[in-house]
């Protein structure tokens, strides 16, 4: 335990004391070959550190969580869902779905109220009317 002890006490605070670092923006770059060298280690620890906390805490970087599919069910025998329309044949109004779970899709059936009470998501419908 008393290597650990005096790494932490002695060893690290030498070492941090003695990096040639500047006092203003413009000695960064008055730093020569020799002091960008010995910022390497500093520098690839804190990096070192930063990855591994991203990586434990940032749920989506963890490669055994699977990312969620927006689109359940819907035309997913074909490569991309594309539904085309003519603005003279829509009417005066309608609603096209945008969380992907209406029974009647393209068109909204208001599935994205149940969705976002169990997501906590605030997703709603693309509403398009024709002015008159």
């Amino acid at each position: 335990m008393e290597p650990l002890s005096n790494t932490i006490r002695v060893t690290v605070p030498n070492y941090l004391s003695n990096l040639p670092i500047p006092d203003s923006v413009g000695g960064w770059f008055r730093l020569g070959v020799r002091d960008w060298a010995s910022l390497i280690p500093l520098a690839a620890a804190v990096g070192g550190v930063t990855y591994l906390t991203y990586k434990a805490f940032c749920p989506r970087a963890r490669p055994d969580q699977k990312k969620a599919a927006v689109n359940p069910n819907i035309k997913k025998n074909v490569e991309k869902v594309v539904d085309m329309f003519d603005l003279e044949d829509i009417g005066d109004k309608v609603a096209f779905c945008r969380c992907w779970r209406s029974k009647n899709f393209p068109y909204c059936d208001g599935s994205h109220t149940p969705y976002n009470r169990e997501s906590g998501d605030n997703v709603g419908p693309v509403c398009l009317s024709r002015k008159k």
